[in-house]
């Protein structure tokens, strides 16, 4: 009954997450999907990152067996194809080896507001891995998207994570009581925190290399 597709198409929402990739020189961030290059070491990757005890705590993924992961690349494929959640896989630039996840999605599309969660394997930890791709993945949400803010809410108990969204300019908001159920079944307070488009980038410390 509507016709407002043919108006959309002519008129493409600007707030929305087109596929690309980012080079960060010896790390890669290539969208999650089942098109990805050299998908067995990514499913592998995967399923090693939905095995460790600190992801599933923190960011569990509901993979067992590959067809899980199939299906979990899957909706991270459909998060791209609607402009709505931009999820990408950080390599190694060398070898093609999963490091991690970065994924910034739209929470209000219209008012521009969206949230990132990250997460990295065991063998990618200490190396400043998911701040670097965590950075550049937010400069890219608000030059290529017309992100307005961008939040992070991460349990307390979360240290990492809380270190990771300091050093990408993600400045503490407050803490949200009992908000998230996590992987352990409980409800944890969170904290929250956030950038607008209009903040002042992080610095660039040397010591983001040991984080």
């Amino acid at each position: 009954m509507s016709t407002s597709g043919h108006h959309h198409s002519a008129d493409p929402d600007p707030r929305t997450f087109c596929r690309t990739a980012l080079d960060l020189g010896d790390i890669l961030l290539h969208p999650w999907g089942r098109s990805s290059a050299d998908p067995d070491k990514l499913l592998d990757g995967l399923l090693i990152a939905a095995a460790d005890p600190l992801i599933g705590l923190w960011n569990p993924l509901t993979i067992s067996d590959r067809d899980d992961a199939l299906g979990w690349l899957e909706v991270r494929d459909g998060g791209w194809d609607a402009g709505v959640g931009a999820s990408f896989a950080a390599r190694n630039a060398t070898d093609g080896a999963l490091l991690g996840s970065v994924t910034v999605r739209w929470v209000d599309r219209a008012d521009g507001l969206a949230m990132i969660g990250y997460w990295t394997l065991p063998t990618a930890r200490g190396r400043g891995v998911a701040t670097r791709a965590t950075k550049a993945v937010t400069t890219w949400a608000f030059r290529t998207a017309d992100a307005r803010r961008i939040e992070v809410a991460h349990a307390v108990g979360n240290k990492a994570s809380c270190l990771v969204a300091h050093r990408c300019g993600y400045l503490p908001e407050g803490t949200l009581r009992d908000s998230h159920r996590f992987g352990d079944g409980a409800y944890h307070d969170e904290h929250l925190h956030a950038r607008l488009a209009t903040d002042p980038g992080p610095a660039d410390p040397t010591e983001w290399a040991t984080a």
